[in-house]
């Protein structure tokens, strides 16, 4: 027996529906495409705060807060160490990101089904147009400032 075949290299992760993420590109990429959110944010087990907003961008980086304000989150996976994947006594999705004893629940109010499908009504040819626009409207900026004199 080879030592290779002894130190058999583990499969990644299945999660579906419930589960405990730790990988911060993995935890990204979930956050990621959800849009309309409500939050709860716990500290303690006690609701400091709670609301609804947007989910403006999630990143990953030390130097960067976790902000919400005014309705958008921006949203940095290193303020969390976790991110526990459940679903609500409404069977609504619910990702709770977690971190010592603060706790900050979002719960998508969007189904991205349908958020997908309208945006889905942009087809190829309707996109190709749009284009086309933009591009034969720089070219017409551009004859503009040529015949500009300064």
């Amino acid at each position: 027996m080879s030592q290779d075949s002894s130190l058999r290299q583990l499969p990644p992760p299945c999660i579906i529906d419930f589960g405990t993420v730790i990988n911060k590109d993995d935890i990204r990429r979930l956050l990621n495409d959800l849009g309309r959110v409500q939050y709860i944010h716990t500290l303690d087990g006690n609701v400091k705060s709670k609301g609804e907003g947007w989910i403006v961008e999630v990143f990953c980086d030390n130097q960067q807060a976790t902000l919400i304000a005014n309705g958008s989150l921006y949203l940095n996976v290193q303020s969390f160490d976790y991110l526990e994947l459940n679903t609500s006594c409404e069977q609504k999705s619910c990702f709770d990101l977690c971190q010592d004893n603060r706790q900050l629940r979002l719960i998508p109010l969007v189904n991205n089904r349908q958020d997908w499908s309208e945006k889905s009504d942009w087809n190829a040819d309707s996109l190709e147009e749009m284009v086309t626009q933009v591009l034969s409207a720089k070219w017409d900026v551009q004859f503009d400032d040529d015949d500009c004199p300064f």
